[in-house]
């Protein structure tokens, strides 16, 4: 099992957005001192729900500060970038790592962004499946073309090209987000592992993983390639002595920022906006999620990983908004929880 953190640099009430990156990279550095994983980086635009606009911007940062965890994204939003421009920085982290990078790419909300990004609402509506295609090309291929609804240009030589650089892997490992059937068939034609939510709990997953590989074998993907697939789960995690203090830390904190960063999105044509209660989702993850005493918290694990099929998490560990505690409770993390994993 591969426990990695999930770093969202949430602003907080109160807070100024240099505190929220100062606790996300500072987080990170923890999570690689404590033995983690992977460190998961949120990228978001215009909104305090988090405060970092360019996730693989920060991963290259992480990868030059640490020297054992990997550094991913989850998720660099696909449809306000050319797939190329990202495509040559992934392979850019996944030479000068060592292969320490992994792509996570997602289509993102309907959101201002493809406005201010003149991306427009074709590029998330319809848009996705191509710029997966260009992307994966990419990164896989040493010269390549397009001629596309989207994307047209002559074939060019990729440089750097990934699959060139001296570590096993042929690339830098692509994710993706899936939050419905054809994000997941979407995954499952390409032969790529899936990043599902925190808001989604175990029975539905389970079904998600199932619906890819159902659809991977039809696609022709070979057995040894499906049971090779690496999903990722994410979640929350705060861990205390006893499981009452875990989730008041996170009762007392996480409403205020949910309501904050979640009023704080616009969408693109003005469409309506079904957004969670803050209070009754913070309930909801403290009951999803490994949140309690170390014992509680690989138990919930080790349950999910049974159920599911996942076997890597990215946690939430900043929930409580304050830059000891999520210190503290990275190192809990790695400390108590990981050994009883093992």
């Amino acid at each position: 099992m591969r426990v990695g953190s999930f770093v969202l640099a949430a602003q907080f009430p109160g807070q100024g957005e240099g505190e929220a990156l100062h606790r996300a990279v500072r987080s990170a550095e923890v999570a690689d001192e404590a033995g983690l994983d992977t460190v998961w980086l949120a990228e978001h635009h215009f909104v305090p729900y988090g405060t970092c606009p360019s996730a693989i911007t920060l991963a290259a940062l992480l990868l030059g500060r640490t020297r054992r965890i990997r550094v991913g994204t989850a998720v660099s939003v696909l449809p306000t970038v050319h797939p190329v421009a990202l495509g040559e920085q992934a392979a850019l982290l996944h030479h000068t790592s060592g292969g320490r990078f992994t792509l996570g790419v997602g289509r993102g909300g309907p959101w201002v962004d493809l406005e201010v990004f003149g991306a427009g609402l074709e590029a998330y509506e319809k848009g996705f499946p191509e710029s997966l295609e260009l992307l994966v090309r990419w990164l896989r291929d040493s010269s390549v073309a397009a001629d596309g609804e989207r994307f047209r240009f002559r074939e060019v030589p990729v440089v750097p090209r990934p699959s060139e650089a001296l570590t096993d892997a042929a690339g830098p490992e692509v994710v993706v987000a899936c939050t419905s059937p054809a994000s997941v068939r979407l995954a499952a034609e390409r032969g790529l592992s899936m990043l599902l939510g925190m808001h989604v709990g175990d029975e539905e997953k389970a079904e998600m993983v199932a619906l890819w590989r159902q659809h991977a074998r039809a696609c022709g993907r070979s057995p040894e390639e499906i049971l090779g697939a690496s999903h990722v789960s994410a979640g929350v995690c705060q861990i205390a002595d006893r499981r009452v203090d875990a989730a008041e830390t996170l009762m007392k904190a996480m409403p205020g920022w949910l309501k904050q960063g979640l009023d704080a999105h616009v969408t693109v044509d003005g469409r309506a906006r079904r957004m969670r209660d803050p209070l009754a989702y913070t309930e909801l993850l403290c009951g999803l999620h490994p949140v309690g005493t170390p014992r509680l918290c690989a138990d919930r694990l080790a349950a999910t990983s049974e159920r599911t099929g996942i076997s890597r998490f990215a946690l939430l560990v900043e929930g409580s908004g304050d830059l000891a505690a999520t210190e503290e409770n990275v190192r809990r993390l790695g400390a108590e929880v990981l050994p009883q994993l093992v």
